[in-house]
């Protein structure tokens, strides 16, 4: 459940919300006049969403890129450079023993 604070409470109480915020690695929500107004969290979570965010953002791109035949799938690459290497080792193979 997430946990909600008054912006009073963030003014007289900093120090045990922010030992919340730590603890338990979570959002407090803030409200002004009764109305969500912040999301206060520890710094150490905001790198992780904002990763988490970053990641999903390269994942998006990368799957339009395929989907718009920019890129392809790595399953297919590799399975093509295998393709590739394996062809070029046969060829060195038969040169070796003319």
């Amino acid at each position: 459940m997430p946990a909600i604070k008054s912006s009073t409470d963030l003014r007289n109480n900093y120090n045990d919300i922010s030992t919340f915020c730590h603890k338990h690695q979570e959002p407090v929500f803030i409200t002004k006049n009764g109305q969500g107004d912040l999301a206060v969290m520890s710094i150490d979570l905001y790198e992780v969403l904002n990763g988490k965010l970053e990641l999903y953002q390269q994942l998006a791109e990368g799957r339009a890129a395929i989907n718009e035949g920019r890129k392809r799938p790595l399953d297919e690459a590799m399975q093509d450079l295998r393709k590739q290497a394996k062809e070029r080792d046969d060829g060195q193979v038969q040169r070796v023993s003319l």
